[in-house]
């Protein structure tokens, strides 16, 4: 088994949630309405999720739909997601804010990351509409974020490769980028080779529907996404080398 890499999978029932866990996923991505993206789960959804599943959970903050600048009533929103995700004893929190010129808003970014302090954020996919990915990159570091989930800019991480091993190189490990968007077992060994990546994150949208109630279906290409980093069950689920 690689014991330094990590599998993340975004989920949005607590049947996936159990069937990631059960398979050897390291970390699950909590979300409501993964077909737009995924947005801030409900506190049942939490409740069940945590009652069931050992690994790390990562919960969504995202109030809406849409683009990623926000109200302040948004904000004021999203700061109370974060409240209850603590309560609800989630492992980290998932969320990226936007300037209308699509740049880090580095302000309300460190604001929310304090909220959820010490809870690690993952700025999420928000950050491949900026134009400047170097800036943005700087801005996350800047902001307390601790990972970046990242295509490096494209509408698929494939298409985005050699910007994703650049943004690895540039964060001289200070921040973890953490390639996704359109992984699947068909490909995660050539964005691992590319990139030199440690940890990635798929919700596996390219290969099903969203919402499916097809979990053997599931199961199977979490399987194989495992497969693809050298391992294929979790021996030890409560291993805490993903909690971070």
């Amino acid at each position: 088994m690689s014991d330094n890499l990590i599998l993340e999978i975004a989920v949005e029932t607590v049947r996936a949630a159990q069937a990631a866990e059960r398979l050897g996923a390291d970390r699950i991505e909590l979300c409501a309405d993964l077909r737009n993206a995924g947005v801030t789960p409900g506190v049942a959804l939490m409740l069940a999720t945590r009652a069931v599943v050992k690994i790390p959970i990562h919960a969504m903050i995202r109030p809406r739909p849409g683009d990623f600048t926000y109200t302040k009533d948004e904000v004021a929103e999203m700061r109370d997601s974060i409240e209850l995700a603590h309560l609800n004893k989630m492992d980290g929190i998932v969320l990226g804010v936007l300037n209308i010129n699509q740049t880090v808003n580095l302000e309300v970014t460190e604001e929310l990351i304090q909220a959820a302090h010490p809870l690690p954020v993952t700025f999420h996919r928000a950050f491949d509409l900026c134009a400047d990915k170097r800036k943005a990159l700087e801005d996350c570091i800047c902001a307390g974020a601790k990972r970046i989930l990242s295509s490096g800019g494209a509408t698929h991480a494939l298409l985005g490769l050699a910007t994703l091993k650049n943004l690895i190189e540039a964060s001289k490990q200070r921040v973890l980028i953490m390639p996704g968007g359109g992984i699947n077992p068909d490909n995660l060994r050539e964005v691992r080779k590319a990139t030199g990546a440690t940890e990635f994150h798929s919700g596996l949208g390219t290969v099903l529907e969203y919402g499916s109630s097809e979990i053997p279906i599931f199961e199977e290409h979490v399987r194989r996404l495992l497969a693809c980093l050298d391992r294929d069950e979790a021996t030890n689920p409560d291993s805490p080398r993903a909690r971070r």
